[in-house]
């Protein structure tokens, strides 16, 4: 008897419109769709709370700039010297049309991208409409300007600096400035640093000071941090008796401060108008600033590496080599200090440190040395690995040294530059 197989098949859903959507006249469209993503929560949705920039002086030069676009683009002189490198443009008269025109937005968008206005009033942001002037004296030639977002050294900016805007001669103001990232405790807080209030037609000099000026000052490792001058008009004269500190406050607790909370109080009177801001990394004097001035000690950070995933140790690991698992399981600080260890051994006080050899691997391995410890000899010879740390370092930068690839932009620019002024004949592309 044979057996007779049967064909098999299977049975596949027909496809139908339900299959792949709602039908055209009840699915949503394109539109509906992104508008429902891009969507903000009205919880979370952000609020402006400073002044509008003017649009229809942004209209104005707009068509005067498109006139002057114009005109250039026909100019062949204009074309010539712009190849040549020998046009001469005014900083000063550019910087004078950027703030009359798209200032307040550039500055919106930078305050954006570093956090600003996030840490300090949540959900509410503003367009500095007003340009504020912030200088720190560095000699008596030379001053140190606050821009949005550039990099000061706490010692740069021990002294009060030189604040000015340009004002209506009976507008009122309020000037404060305080640290976003350099709270002790609190990480949502902030300290006040500078608070000058009721201040008549832009001089500051003559406005009453809430708190006096402390220097900016961070604990050592915690990187960049954030120092904000605000500016806020008043709609009048405003009691600030209840910030008011002692003359010379030295109390982190007392300089304690929350501008959102401070800007919810005073909402109805201050409007935010002005904005700069520094970075600011530590620096050596301020070991003298905690020791002398806060009267405590520095406090330091470190940054911890994640913890890498290590297998648990087994007593017979199976084609591993014995040195470099056994070491695995070592505290890393262990490691650094035996190796710190070996190198201050063959360091002499009095003798200048040798540097390494050209061709450290040439010298001979006695014979009969184990492979792992020829492997070890060759990493200490080359100062790789965990002996990395047996090359000579300093804290401090040295005054000669140039970064490799700062260098050669420097040099590449500089050839450009003889190549556009006649002094060096560009070399010709080879067919």
């Amino acid at each position: 008897l044979g057996v007779h197989l049967q064909p098999a098949f299977i049975r596949l859903p027909v496809l139908s419109r339900g299959l792949r959507g709602a039908p055209p006249e009840s699915a949503k469209t394109l539109e509906d769709k992104l508008r429902e993503l891009s969507a903000a929560d009205p919880v979370e949705a952000r609020v402006d709370i400073g002044f509008r920039p003017s649009t229809t002086k942004n209209k104005a030069l707009l068509k005067a700039r498109y006139k002057v676009w114009r005109e250039n683009k026909d100019d062949l002189d204009l074309a010539e010297r712009s190849r040549s490198g020998t046009l001469k443009i005014s900083y000063e008269e550019a910087r004078r049309n950027w703030l009359a025109d798209e200032a307040p937005n550039h500055m919106k968008e930078i305050a954006d991208h570093y956090g600003i206005f996030k840490d300090l009033y949540a959900y509410g942001y503003f367009h500095p409409i007003m340009n504020l002037n912030v200088y720190y004296e560095h000699d008596a030639e030379h001053v140190m300007p606050v821009y949005h977002g550039n990099h000061i050294l706490p010692s740069e900016a021990s002294q009060a600096p030189s604040v000015s805007f340009d004002s209506e001669p009976d507008a009122l103001w309020s000037l404060v400035f305080t640290s976003l990232d350099g709270h002790l405790l609190d990480n949502d807080k902030e300290y006040l640093h500078w608070f000058v209030g009721n201040i008549k037609g832009g001089n500051v000099a003559n406005g009453e000071v809430v708190c006096d000026y402390m220097q900016p000052f961070l604990p050592r490792g915690t990187g960049y941090h954030r120092y904000v001058f605000v500016l806020y008009k008043q709609e009048g004269l405003i009691d600030y008796s209840k910030f008011k500190l002692p003359p010379k406050c030295t109390s982190l607790e007392q300089r304690t401060f929350k501008t959102h909370n401070f800007y919810e109080e005073h909402e109805k009177v201050l409007t935010p108008a002005g904005l700069a801001f520094f970075q600011c990394t530590w620096e050596d004097s301020l070991m003298d600033f905690f020791h002398n001035t806060l009267k405590m000690k520095a406090p330091t950070f470190e940054y911890v590496q994640p913890p890498e995933y290590i297998p648990k140790q087994v007593t017979y690991p199976h084609r591993e080599p014995f040195n470099i698992y056994l070491d695995k399981y070592r505290d890393p600080r262990d490691l650094r200090e035996e190796v710190c260890l070996k190198r201050l051994r063959k360091l002499n006080p009095l003798e200048e440190e040798l540097p390494m050899p050209k061709y450290p691997n040439i010298y001979k391995v006695p014979p009969g040395t184990p492979s792992w410890l020829v492997d070890e000899m060759r990493k200490e010879r080359f100062r790789i690995g965990k002996y990395r740390d047996l090359r000579p370092f300093s804290l401090y930068p040295e005054a000669e040294y140039e970064d490799p690839k700062e260098k050669a932009l420097r040099e590449q620019e500089q050839l450009e530059r003889e190549w556009a002024e006649g002094k060096r004949k560009k070399p010709e592309k080879s067919p």
